[in-house]
């Protein structure tokens, strides 16, 4: 047990260690009896500030001089790049150098601190990750692979039966030997990739007993790495070998039976990630104090919900029937296309070569749309497709829900492959809502996070490029009368996010932290699904006029 506290936990006096305390020095950070304080206030050398325990502010954790034992340092030479306590700034040591006060520095410091533990958490870290993923899955495809380069050479080796045998058991020695080599040098890559990553674990451990330590000695010392990692591990790259099949000559077996290629290991230097500040950012654009409309299309649906951006004057629509179709600002149509199936599709997004995905419901399918002809990216096994967006790495997001109507998830996807699954939060609760009948649209946003308007659950739910949570946008807080309805959603280029609240006719714009900047009306009726193009413009397709109007915001 401590010393200096009793079974109840009662806080002693710091002087006698005998009787409880009552009162706090500021100055000195001393918790003192009502015996002690007199004789605490008698070193008439320090201006001592003796209050009741409970009123005691929190007091930083200055450090102490190592020139002055007696003072504690609450400046900062910045010249020196030192903690100073005031004797030190009055003896003339640090004449003309820029003094600071030590808790603006700290909180510099705290500030540099966080930016380094979110570039390892959000984007180093999850890098290291998918290296590591990728080697994974390498060396899952070496059986199949090497199994095929195996049954080649049995296959060859029954034609040539018995003549053959000697020949057919060195080629299986030597595809041996190479599988035992490649599956040696991607372990050896994977021990490096788990090293660095072990390496990064510690550095971010270390950094958050940082910061909650609010230790100004261990943040002044501090020494970042981040630039360190930021050169990833060497990437090995190495050629599967081929097999070469021959005629049989029994004159030549040897010679006719077929190569073997040599094993090919090439180890690629590992790309430099560029900082988060040397990631350019766009040129800052000022929300415009009355958006207009520039621009109104006729999409001839009866009713519409979703609109992608080809292009500044070219939009793909989707409305209440199996055809979708290209317009211009004029409202002519350029091209339309029925969906395979017949039915009515889901969400619609442009890919960045400028190809049409849409999802089918009906048919559990994600569908690419490439020179006017459909193909069958992904068909799902009990979930339903909702909508899609297309990310700035080209990757597929979709929302979707379970067949039983019990679940709902976004999954990200490279072509058809599977590569992030986002459902729950840290605590295991699920992160969006699970009705089937209510739509679910979806963007990303320029700083990755993933953005979703679900409606049901009348919130916008943002989550960072790892899944993780950041924030549920409700509606503005001054506004309790009327319900927030988010349907479609869409991102621009200073990362504001734009949600159509649709039963209230209106679109909020908030930024990328969820903070809520101004509603766009422009008279909009219904506003359902959204889009902005390169240039910022907002379309926006009205449900019930089945018109589009192009707004200038910014």
């Amino acid at each position: 047990m401590h010393p200096r506290r009793s079974a109840q936990e009662v806080l002693l006096c710091d002087l006698c260690e005998t009787v409880p305390l009552q009162s706090h020095c500021e100055l000195c950070d001393i918790n003192l009896c009502k015996a002690c304080v007199g004789e605490h206030l008698s070193d008439s050398s320090k201006r001592h500030n003796v209050v009741p325990f409970l009123q005691r502010k929190d007091t930083p954790n200055y450090p102490k001089c190592p020139d002055h034992a007696d003072k504690h340092c609450e400046a900062y030479c910045e010249k020196c790049d030192i903690p100073v306590c005031i004797t030190c700034v009055s003896s003339g040591k640090h004449k003309g150098h820029d003094i600071s006060d030590i808790l603006e520095k700290l909180s510099a410091k705290t500030e540099s601190l966080e930016k380094d533990l979110d570039e390892l958490e959000t984007r180093i870290y999850p890098r290291y990750e998918e290296m590591a993923s990728d080697v994974q899955t390498e060396k899952a495809e070496l059986e199949t692979k090497y199994g095929k380069l195996t049954t080649a050479a049995d296959q060859q080796g029954e034609v040539l039966h018995r003549e053959i045998t000697a020949i057919v058991n060195k080629r299986k020695s030597d595809i041996q030997e190479m599988k035992s080599k490649h599956l040696s040098t991607l372990n050896k890559n994977t021990d490096e990739i788990t090293q660095k990553m072990a390496e990064l674990k510690q550095i971010m451990s270390d950094l958050k007993s940082i910061l909650k330590s609010n230790d100004v000695s261990l943040t002044s010392t501090y020494k970042s790495r981040n630039s360190e990692f930021r050169t990833l591990p060497p990437k090995v790259r190495v050629t599967i070998p081929s097999f070469s099949a021959q005629k049989i000559n029994k004159d030549q077996l040897n010679e006719m039976f077929g190569s073997l290629s040599s094993l090919s290991i090439n180890t690629e230097h590992g790309d430099t990630m560029k900082s988060a500040e040397a990631v350019s950012s766009p040129p800052v654009k000022p929300l415009l104090d009355e958006p207009r409309v520039t621009a109104t299309i006729d999409t001839g649906y009866n009713r519409l919900l979703s609109v992608s951006c080809l292009s500044e004057d070219q939009v793909w629509t989707r409305g209440d029937n199996e055809t979708m179709k290209l317009l211009n600002l004029q409202s002519k149509l350029l091209t339309s296309i029925q969906t395979k199936s017949g039915r009515q599709p889901g969400g619609i997004a442009v890919t960045r070569d400028g190809d049409l995905v849409y999802t089918d419901p009906n048919k559990r399918t994600l569908n690419l749309i490439k020179n006017k002809k459909i193909q069958t990216v992904i068909t799902l096994q009990g979930w339903y497709p909702l909508f899609v967006c297309c990310t700035a790495s080209d990757d597929l997001l979709v929302t979707m829900v379970s067949d039983d109507g019990e679940q709902s998830k976004v999954m990200r996807y490279s072509g058809s492959t599977e590569k992030q699954s986002i459902q729950f939060d840290d605590q295991g609760r699920p992160l969006y809502s699970s009705d089937i009948n209510t739509p679910k649209y979806i963007s990303e946003n320029k700083n990755l996070d993933i953005c979703v308007a679900d409606c049901d659950a009348s919130a916008v739910v943002v989550v960072n490029q790892s899944g993780k949570l950041r924030f549920r946008y409700t509606g503005h807080p001054s506004n309790t009368k009327q319900s927030f309805s988010p349907v479609g959603i869409t991102t621009d280029s200073q990362s504001h996010i734009l949600t159509a609240d649709t039963n209230n006719h209106r679109i909020h714009i908030l930024d990328q932290d969820g903070q809520f900047l101004r509603y766009i009306h422009c008279d909009l009726e219904r506003p359902s699904g959204l889009c902005v193009d390169i240039r910022d413009n907002l379309f926006v397709a009205e449900f019930n006029t089945a018109k589009v109007k192009k707004i200038q915001y910014l």
